[in-house]
C-alpha cells in the first residue's frame, strides 16, 4: 500500500489523459488495499478507541468530501457527454440539411425533364395503353419527387416509412 501511495506522489504532477488514466487505476487499487486493511482486527481496534474519535471524524469527513467531488465529477462528465451528444446531433442536422439541399436540386431538375411531354401517335389500342401507362408512372414520380424535395406537404413522415418498408418500388 505505501508502494501504491509513492506511485500516486510521483504522478501527481502528470495530467495527460494516459497519466490521469493510470492514477485512477492506482486510487482504485489504493482503495481497495484499504477496504482489506479496514476488516483487519488491528485496524478495527484503532478506530473504536476514543483517543483516536478525533481522527476517525476528520477521515469520515474527508471521505464524505470524497464522495461529494465523485458525484460531482459524475454530474460534470454526464453534462460534457450530453453536449458532445448534441454536437453529433448537430452536425448530423446540418450533413442532413445539407444534402437535403442537394437532393432537393437534383429532384428539380429531374422534376424539369418530367415536365416535357413527349407526343405520341398510336393508332393501336395496345399501344396506347403502354403511353397511358408512361404518363401515368411519369406523374407517379413527379409526385414522388415533389414530395422527396419538400415541395409537397404530405402526412409528415408517414409517406416515406411507408415506401421505405415496400419491397417493391
Amino acid at each position: 500500500m505505501t508502494e501504491q501511495l509513492i506511485s500516486l506522489r510521483t504522478s501527481e504532477e502528470a495530467s495527460t489523459s494516459s497519466s490521469i488514466c493510470k492514477r485512477l487505476d492506482n486510487i482504485q487499487a489504493l482503495h481497495e488495499s484499504l477496504d482489506k486493511l479496514i476488516c483487519l482486527p488491528v485496524t478495527q481496534k484503532a478506530l473504536a478507541q476514543e483517543q483516536n474519535k478525533k481522527s476517525v471524524e476528520q477521515l469520515l469527513d474527508g471521505s464524505l468530501r470524497i464522495l461529494d467531488l465523485c458525484n460531482i465529477s459524475k454530474d460534470a462528465l454526464s453534462q460534457m457527454k450530453e453536449g458532445l451528444l448534441e454536437i453529433q446531433s448537430i452536425l448530423r442536422r446540418k450533413h442532413y440539411l445539407a444534402s437535403r439541399i442537394s437532393l432537393k436540386k437534383t429532384f428539380q431538375k429531374v422534376l424539369k425533364s418530367l415536365k416535357v411531354k413527349q407526343e405520341h401517335e398510336c393508332n393501336d389500342e395496345s399501344l396506347v395503353l403502354f403511353g397511358e401507362a408512361e404518363a401515368i408512372t411519369m406523374s407517379l414520380f413527379d409526385s414522388l419527387f415533389c414530395f422527396m424535395s419538400g415541395s409537397m406537404n404530405f402526412g409528415k413522415w408517414s409517406m416515406v416509412s411507408k415506401l421505405m418498408s415496400q419491397k417493391k418500388v
